[in-house]
């Protein structure tokens, strides 16, 4: 088959028309809630210091967004109530089969809400777009004991590094942060990272969607974490269909010492890794210091969420224009 000339769009005009139904959708969905709408910046001062992702940066000290979340947040301090948004987000190095670098992405947040009550929503709203009618919910632990047959918050580090290698070959040299305390957790999240990208997310979600839940505490990223069971698990959410991750949510952290602290680790890591340091969003510290609102919020990539609505091969031919026609 002949391919097309690269002017034109990659998807096909009735996909893009189906994509602007599920956008349509989507509005409704949350009208009908009293969710409001909202538009923040794509270029800030600050950026995610997370160790996974990397921002593009521009020449004139801005950062384009990996997500709204922080500007979302600052709403919500202001006293916005329900919110959502439907915004274009950036990521470098993410290409291939489910990644674009620039992708869009629907986040929203619930005052009021904890994180089991946010995936019921989420539920609903997959049901409202003419998906499944139901998911399903299993613990982090759980995961990794089907599907991994280790449990990865008993495991040794030498068991983890050996089933990784069982799995996936010969492992990079494991990270470290010089011998100090944190050193082993910041290894063990490495070598969970790469089994659940390789063994034990490609299998979640494959009848019907999974929600997956009660993660390391040490994963909690901007997650509370609940500290009245052992081991402690933070109290965040991720949503996978077909063995794709679709969504990522939160019972938001609302101390804004810890959020300052964690951003502070999360910067020495990617000091150690070699990695740009960029700055972390001091304006979300001072929102978190006069006061967030209980509350849930989620994100979800509507790319790959039309992929698999509408059982395209490759999240490119959903855009019209995807990274290599841009």
């Amino acid at each position: 088959m002949k391919s097309k000339p690269m002017w034109q769009p990659r998807a096909s005009l009735e996909t893009l028309r189906r994509r602007a139904l599920l956008l349509q959708r989507l509005r409704g969905f949350f009208t009908a809630r009293e969710v409001l709408e909202v538009e923040t910046p794509v270029l800030s001062r600050g950026a995610t210091v997370d160790p996974q992702i990397d921002s593009f940066s521009s020449r004139y000290g801005r950062w384009l967004q990996t997500s709204p979340e922080f500007a979302m947040k600052r709403l919500l301090a202001a006293g916005s109530g329900p919110i959502f948004q439907i915004a274009k987000v950036f990521r470098v190095d993410e290409s291939g089969r489910f990644h674009n670098p620039e992708f869009t992405m629907l986040e929203w947040y619930r005052p009021g809400f904890d994180h089991h009550r946010l995936i019921d929503e989420c539920e609903a709203l997959l049901a409202a777009l003419e998906g499944p009618a139901s998911c399903a919910r299993l613990s982090y632990r759980a995961a990794f004991a089907r599907h991994a047959e280790i449990d990865p918050f008993l495991a040794t580090l030498a068991e983890l590094e050996a089933r990784c290698v069982q799995a996936i070959g010969p492992l990079p040299a494991l990270p470290s942060i010089e011998g100090s305390d944190a050193d082993e957790s910041v290894a063990r999240d490495f070598l969970l990272d790469l089994l659940m990208s390789h063994v034990v997310g490609p299998q979640l979600g494959r009848d019907r969607p999974e929600f997956l839940i009660d993660f390391p505490a040490s994963q909690a990223a901007l997650a509370k974490v609940r500290r009245d069971v052992e081991p402690p698990v933070a109290e965040r959410f991720e949503l996978f269909w077909q063995g794709i991750e679709l969504a990522n949510g939160f019972h938001e952290l609302t101390d804004a010492a810890e959020q300052q602290r964690r951003f502070e680790a999360d910067q020495a890591r990617r000091a150690l890794r070699g990695q740009p340091v960029p700055p972390y969003d001091q304006h979300l510290i001072a929102a978190l210091e006069h006061g967030l609102p209980p509350c849930a919020g989620v994100a979800v990539g509507l790319d790959r969420l039309l992929m698999l609505l509408l059982g395209l091969p490759h999240i490119g031919d959903g855009l019209a224009f995807d990274d290599e026609r841009a």
